[in-house]
C-alpha cells in the first residue's frame, strides 16, 4: 500500500504562481511512476504532469513551460510547480503514484483545489 497526501492548492489570479507537493509513505518501491492528475466537474481526470524512476518526465501539451514536475530521490515527495497559471488550470489536482505492470499498483491522494481567477 502507497499512501498519498497532497498539500499546497488554493487560488490565484491569473499569471501567478503555486506549487503543489505530495507526501508519499508505504511500499514505495512498488511504484516507478508519479506524478499529478487534474479534474473538473462532469470530466475524467486527466494527466497533468508524471516523473519516473529514471528521471523521465511527460507533460500534456497545455501545461508545457509552465509547469515543472520533480521528486525528492526517495521517492517520499512529488512536486508540482505551476507557473503563469491560467483559469482553464482551474481543477482539483490529485498526486497519483502507480506502476504499469504490478496490478493494483495504482494509488491516489485525496485531491486539492486550485482555482485561478481571470
Amino acid at each position: 500500500q502507497v499512501f498519498l497526501v497532497e498539500s499546497g492548492g488554493g487560488s490565484v489570479q491569473a499569471g501567478g504562481s503555486l506549487r503543489l507537493s505530495c507526501a508519499a509513505s508505504g511500499r514505495l518501491s512498488t511504484v516507478n511512476v508519479m506524478g499529478w492528475y487534474r479534474q473538473t466537474p462532469g470530466s475524467l481526470r486527466d494527466l497533468v504532469a508524471v516523473i519516473e524512476d529514471d528521471g523521465t518526465t511527460r507533460y500534456t501539451d497545455s501545461v508545457k513551460g509552465r509547469f515543472t514536475v520533480s521528486r525528492d530521490s526517495a521517492k517520499t515527495r512529488v512536486y508540482l510547480q505551476m507557473n503563469n497559471l491560467k483559469p482553464e488550470d482551474t481543477a482539483v489536482y490529485y498526486c497519483n503514484a502507480h506502476h504499469p505492470i504490478i496490478w493494483g499498483a495504482d494509488y491516489w491522494g485525496q485531491g486539492t483545489q486550485v482555482t485561478v481567477s481571470s
